[in-house]
């Protein structure tokens, strides 16, 4: 972020008190300017009329026109959706202050915004990992590069984006060392320490961490060169008790990102070219953003016993014999916070569904002289009061040095999902304004709502909010999932940037194919299966599966 000081041109052109504004330049965003006044503007007073007269007209119709630019300004920092997604989601980032990149190609730097969005995922997953019987701990970010060469495909699939240190304390190391980009490895070098008898499993945990890999094409959130997340890893028995720990975990994801984010998921099984590398199946959550390209917002990975064997993980069982563990791993990271943006977001920036968000309501007061001010602002004080009583994360915006409608867009930029306004008037009449983000226009706005029993009114609306985002997004997934019977047909739907949904029986030949001519990878073969069977649309042969292909993050 790179911030100067600059005199505005209403202090050069009317000649009244020398004022800051702030040139913001974002790497984010192509470079724009956010003209955010830090004091109130004095233009030159009009001829004619007292001297008290005109320094009031003068302020008056300053800080009007300041308002309108403003506005302006902040709205001119977005790019359409419609225009340039990618554009406007990486606008969106910079102007509701979620992150920044960082010094470091492929970096970035979550601010307090974002990073609190992150905070309540990891709440709540948190606490349903408990739920589920795990228990937090941590494995150290440093891997010895052999352990990544002992499971063949895994270092196969991860040795392209491995970061490696070579030097420690100014001396070359003996061996490489590689910055985490998982942990199965290391985590089996300590389960086959820790795991000796059955009576020790099964063995359930998690990790809160960071994990780096060396990324071509970065963005965001989406996929950087380190990000943050969480990372199950899990010992069992039998085969059935890893299958139905990983089935366990995914449906915590989906769960998560139906009920919580709002985001319409589809859950399913990875095709084998897609499987994380080392595992048996791996099942996924994909989403539909709202440029119709497919996220993948969580995996959970049956292991089987390949790193087990690879690490020789073995435990003693109830006969005495000696077997292999069975394992899962499994995870959801930042990216959910990205899913989150190109689900929800227009044109006026962020949309948040209400049981994420930071905050939940923002109050405006709104006044004009200081007599105002003072009942206005005791009322604002009362609204936020009785909303914290009532476990709403509210936030009092009540500083002086910028306008209500200034405010206003800020707060919608943001995607608070509701404000409430409160003036001189509202104040006389025990009642306030209340404005949804999820709708736009006069639709978004509800007056005279009673101050009394404001805190039920106010969760209501949350509650009708969430469901509305949920129902938008779901009805915005089903109309653009096509299904198809032929290969003409999948690639017709794939270019018209829609989800092709068809029976496939097809070889990881056919599926490179597919991907190399039309740009589209199975996203999963879903778990909601037709109980016919059919033609496969690319080679005829009676498949018992449909499987889903879609552009993807």
């Amino acid at each position: 972020m790179v911030t100067r000081a600059l005199l505005c041109s209403w202090c050069v052109a009317g000649g009244g008190a020398s004022h800051l504004a702030l040139r913001t330049a974002t790497r984010l965003a192509s470079p724009r300017i956010a003209h955010l006044c830090t004091r109130a503007v004095v233009a030159r007073p009009p001829q004619g009329g007292s001297h008290e007269q005109q320094q009031q007209q003068g302020q008056g119709q300053a800080k009007v026109q300041a308002a309108q630019e403003q506005k302006q300004k902040l709205n001119e920092g977005v790019t359409p959706r419609s225009q340039d997604f990618s554009k406007w989601y990486l606008d969106v980032i910079a102007w509701a202050e979620l992150a920044d990149y960082g010094p470091v190609r492929g970096t970035m730097v979550i601010r307090p915004y974002g990073y609190a969005i992150w905070e309540f995922i990891q709440s709540w997953l948190d606490a349903k990992f408990k739920e589920t019987g795990h228990s937090n701990m941590y494995f150290p970010q440093l891997i010895p590069y052999s352990f990544i060469e002992k499971e063949a495909s895994h270092v196969e699939g991860f040795s392209p984006e491995l970061a490696l240190v070579t030097i420690g304390g100014g001396k070359e190391l003996e061996e490489k060392l590689v910055v985490r980009p998982t942990s199965e490895t290391i985590v089996n070098h300590m389960f086959a320490q820790w795991v000796q008898s059955h009576r020790d499993l099964p063995l359930l945990v998690n990790q809160w961490a960071n994990v780096t890999r060396w990324e071509m094409r970065t963005r965001p959130f989406i996929r950087t060169l380190e990000f943050l997340w969480q990372e199950g890893h899990t010992a069992h028995a039998t085969k059935q008790e890893a299958e139905e720990e990983a089935l366990q975990m995914i449906e915590v994801y989906r769960t998560f990102a139906v009920d919580q984010a709002a985001i319409p998921v589809v859950v399913g099984r990875k095709s084998k070219l897609e499987t994380f590398a080392g595992a048996v199946h791996t099942y996924t959550i994909e989403a539909m953003m709202g440029d119709r390209k497919a996220l993948q917002a969580g995996t959970s990975h049956n292991l089987g016993q390949n790193f087990a064997r690879a690490f020789e993980t073995k435990f003693t069982d109830e006969n005495g014999a000696s077997q292999y563990v069975w394992q899962t791993s499994w995870g959801m990271s930042t990216r959910m916070i990205g899913g989150i943006i190109m689900t929800h977001g227009d044109d006026r920036g962020l949309i948040l569904p209400p049981k994420v968000a930071p905050i939940q309501v923002v109050i405006v007061p709104i006044w004009k002289s200081s007599e105002e001010k003072e009942s206005v602002l005791g009322g604002a004080l009362a609204v936020e009061k009785s909303l914290k009583a009532a476990s709403i994360r509210v936030k009092l915006d009540a500083s002086e040095q910028k306008t209500p409608g200034w405010k206003f867009n800020h707060w919608e930029m943001k995607g608070v999902p509701l404000r409430v306004e409160i003036g001189p008037r509202d104040i006389t009449s025990g009642s306030v304004v209340t404005v949804r983000r999820d709708f736009s226009g006069k639709a978004s706005k509800e007056f005279g709502v009673s101050l009394a029993g404001l805190d039920v009114h106010i969760r209501k609306r949350l509650e009708e909010i969430q469901d509305n985002l949920l129902a938008r997004a779901l009805t915005f997934q089903d109309e653009n999932i096509v299904d198809v019977e032929s290969y003409l047909e999948l690639k017709a739907a794939v270019s018209e940037g829609k989800w092709g949904r068809g029976h496939w029986a097809g070889s990881d030949l056919d599926e490179v194919t597919v991907k190399e001519e039309t740009g589209a990878t199975i996203r999963c073969f879903p778990f909601n299966q037709p109980e016919a069977s059919k033609p496969c649309f690319m080679t005829g042969k009676s498949a018992n599966e449909v499987a889903i292909f879609a552009k993807s993050y």
